[in-house]
């Protein structure tokens, strides 16, 4: 064995003797003692327990929250993925735990990376909520200058900053939405893995979404080799999910670096749903456009139609828009009589429906979900002609505008008017009432929606309204992929299993195929019921069995 060179570092007892040995200057006993009883007061006898909760006495923590702190820090060694379902407070756990290591003294540099929409916010709930002087970087800060800073990790991967980034040990790592880090392959993956960090936590709500290796490319950032590598992970293992739930020894390992509570686990269910379905009809004129476009063959081909039918079902400003775009670019003249026939339509029915369901609740603040622009600018305009004031949310909007329009909808408007992309990562526990507007193919969207408003910090019940049109194809979506699957009852996660085990990627790209494969709405149809009537027989047969959630 090669001999270890030791080098003793006397630095402080040469100082020390010099300054006996020249008779000072030494500071009072008095000083001295204050100082040591000082000291004491912060110092933690023993590694078990929270101190971070003596000094944080405003905030109320939730049983499921202080256990996954503790868990994370004395038995993970403040490496581990909080994987708690959306709207139980991953982002409070985290803020705890780097509480916690900062009042111990383990913990002075911390990097905080999170979706570019996010950053705001987890600098206002660090700061705000746990006394942590967070920071959000710009452009003129240099990176070794702030102790505690969030980022972007598109920002933080760019030159210069990435250089200067790999260059400091941080103390502390979090990257909020980790499952976008399952791959590899990715840049992102790669800068991940390069930084230097003592602890490390990893937020997501679905730390399986596809494949088994997911979880093996997460588990490797916080502890690499802790699932042996790639290779031998994927000849013992294979792709298949349900390994990680079927072989006991997967499973514990995995339990060793990942804590997932679930809604049903924890006491939030305190805070109830309460789902309801709005069945709308069509006036005359707009059933008659909805079936001029449904029986049009040329030129749409049967996917390009029912993109044209769900937008008439939100909006005649959706369709028309998408209509007129058509005319100009490929000069289709012969659609013309059907845009006339949009322009001349009345107040869409949806949007009746809302304004009377929302002169229904009063004045409480309510949230509505639209998957298509030009719809949210039409909502926005029908609600003002009725009395009721709204904002606007959307991805396009940077930073500083969301957190604005979040602001103003929280003090000033009733109604917030989002489309898909601006409601990610946005907490609205001040709002209790939701209508989906439009109704997204994809159930786990569904989800997500709805933990904007049923999470951590909501006091109240949660009332989910999800409007549909009778005959139409939302009627079809509405009746054989939500009601008859029951995914409005269920926890909707469990789905990802059920799809998992047929082979289907995700239940929107799977129906996007079926229109696009189908030649009429009829045989669409068809076959969208064959598709619920399998998965509602997969989902019986798998009832019983334990899925990844519950590790």
């Amino acid at each position: 064995m090669n001999n270890i060179n030791i080098t003793y570092d006397s630095t402080f007892i040469t100082n020390l003797q010099d300054t006996i040995d020249k008779d000072g200057p030494l500071s009072s006993w008095e000083l001295f003692d204050m100082a040591y009883q000082a000291e004491q007061t912060t110092v933690t006898t023993e590694f078990y327990g929270l101190r971070a909760l003596e000094f944080l006495p405003h905030l109320d923590f939730l049983p499921h929250q202080i256990d996954t702190a503790k868990q994370a820090i004395e038995h993970m060694n403040g490496r581990a993925i909080l994987a708690d379902e959306v709207g139980l407070g991953k982002t409070i756990e985290a803020g705890l735990i780097l509480k916690e290591y900062m009042i111990r003294g383990l913990v002075k540099k911390a990097l905080i990376l999170v979706p570019a929409s996010l950053v705001n916010q987890w600098v206002r709930e660090l700061n705000e909520k746990f006394y942590i002087p967070a920071i959000e970087h710009r452009k003129n800060y240099n990176w070794d200058q702030y102790e505690i800073v969030v980022s972007s990790i598109d920002t933080a991967k760019r030159e210069p900053h990435r250089e200067a980034i790999l260059d400091i040990d941080y103390d502390f790592l979090l990257i909020d939405e980790a499952h976008k880090l399952k791959n590899h392959k990715t840049k992102n993956y790669e800068f991940v893995r390069s930084l230097k960090k003592k602890y490390c936590l990893l937020l997501t709500a679905t730390p399986v979404q596809n494949k088994l290796i997911e979880i093996f490319n997460l588990v490797s950032i916080l502890k690499p080799g802790h699932l042996g590598n790639y290779d031998s992970f994927v000849e013992q293992y294979g792709k298949d999910r349900k390994k990680i739930n079927q072989d006991i020894y997967l499973k514990q390992l995995v339990q060793k670096v990942m804590v997932r509570n679930t809604r049903q686990s924890t006491s939030l269910n305190n805070a109830k749903r309460h789902i309801e379905t709005i069945w709308v009809d069509f006036t005359k004129e707009e059933k008659e456009v909805y079936q001029q476009l449904d029986t049009t063959v040329q030129p749409f081909s049967t996917f390009s139609k029912i993109t044209y039918l769900r937008e008439i079902c939100s909006s005649r400003e959706a369709c028309f828009l998408s209509l007129q775009k058509l005319v100009t670019e490929e000069n289709l003249e012969y659609i013309e009589p059907i845009i006339k026939k949009i322009e001349q339509l009345p107040h869409h029915a949806k949007a009746e429906k809302a304004v009377e369901l929302i002169k229904q609740f009063g004045d409480e603040k309510v949230i509505i979900f639209t998957e298509y622009r030009a719809t949210q600018l039409y909502l926005q305009w029908y609600l003002q002609q009725h009395g009721i004031t709204s904002v606007p949310f959307r991805g396009g909007f940077k930073r500083g505008k969301k957190d604005w329009m979040r602001q103003l909808f929280k003090d000033r408007a009733q109604v917030l008017i989002a489309t898909e992309a601006g409601g990610e990562g946005i907490n609205l526990q001040f709002c209790n009432y939701m209508i989906n507007y439009d109704l997204p193919w994809n159930p786990m969207r569904l989800e997500q929606r709805i933990g904007r408003i049923h999470r951590y910090g909501q006091e109240k019940d949660v009332h989910i309204y999800n409007f549909a049109i009778k005959d139409t194809v939302e009627e079809h979506i509405m009746k054989l992929l939500y009601e008859k699957i029951n995914l409005f009852e269920q926890v909707i996660g469990h789905l990802d299993d059920i799809l998992a085990e047929l082979h289907i990627k995700d239940l929107e790209s799977e129906i996007n195929t079926i229109f696009n494969e189908s030649s009429t709405t009829g045989e669409a149809k068809i076959k969208l019921d064959n598709l619920s009537s399998i998965i509602s027989n997969t989902q019986y047969d798998e009832q019983e069995e334990q899925q990844y959630g519950n590790i």
